[in-house]
């Protein structure tokens, strides 16, 4: 078992910057499973937001965070984190942290969860 825990969200204002970190604790060490980012915007259901496995050159993004956002792991910190660029009012969500065996975008896939850490981009 793992468990996730966030942090590092808050308020920017647009074009600013903010990184995420996710720390990994339990029996199992996260840097065995694919990580993962997903985001929650008010009264929308959540979206896959980026990727990475076990081997960190393997990282899948969704369009709309290429070239704005890096997805990165510390193994020997068991943690991962989301370096997130150029924000805009749009990434405005409640951001997760989950672990699955597989590098993929449905939520099904994973098997473990973080509580979340708001991120608020104001224009």
């Amino acid at each position: 078992q793992v468990q996730l825990v966030e942090s590092g969200g808050g308020l920017v204002q647009a074009g600013g910057s903010l990184r995420l970190s996710c720390s990994a604790s339990g029996r199992t060490r996260s840097n065995s499973y694919t990580m993962a980012w997903f985001r929650q915007a008010p009264g929308k259901e959540p979206t896959f937001v980026a990727a990475v496995s076990r081997d960190v050159g393997r990282t899948h993004y969704t369009d709309s965070v290429k070239g704005r956002f890096t997805i990165s792991r510390d193994n020997a910190k068991n943690t991962v984190y989301l370096q997130m660029n150029s924000l805009k009012p749009e990434d405005t969500a409640v951001y997760s942290c989950a672990a699955g065996p597989v590098r993929a975008i449905d939520q099904a896939q994973y098997l473990y969860w973080g509580q979340g850490t708001q991120v608020t981009v104001s224009s």
